[in-house]
């Protein structure tokens, strides 16, 4: 079971960026998935998660309006799309999955399964 984030990088105040996340050995389908950060100096915060098969979606105050989580179940991918970013997201962006979840959670201590981060700064 594997997942591998990609997409992160430099963004100015107001842009936007598309985070990217291929699952390997098992199928999103089949898992609650969700996307966590990790500011310097701050606990691993939970912003979006979606449940499985109906695909149901929730977010964080912080980021509802402005984020948006969504998977291609025939690339197995999971996506975060963020838009009006702030230089308050600037964190490690992480995916993450669970076939035992019955319900989606923005715990990050509910999670098996994560991928390795991806840095996203919002700086002008």
């Amino acid at each position: 079971v594997q997942l591998q984030a990609s997409g992160g990088g430099l963004v100015q105040p107001g842009g936007s960026l598309t985070l990217s996340c291929a699952a390997s050995g098992f199928n999103l389908d089949d898992s609650v998935i969700a996307w966590f950060r990790q500011a310097p100096g701050k606990e691993r915060e939970g912003i979006s998660c979606m449940s499985r098969r109906d695909s149901r979606e929730w977010y964080s105050d912080s980021v509802k309006g402005r984020f948006s989580i969504s998977k291609d179940n025939d690339k197995n991918t999971l996506y975060l799309q963020m838009n009006s970013l702030k230089p308050e997201d600037t964190a490690v962006y992480y995916c993450a999955a669970d076939l035992e979840l019955t319900l989606p959670s923005l715990r990050p201590d509910e999670y098996d399964y994560w991928g390795q981060g991806t840095l996203v700064t919002v700086s002008s």
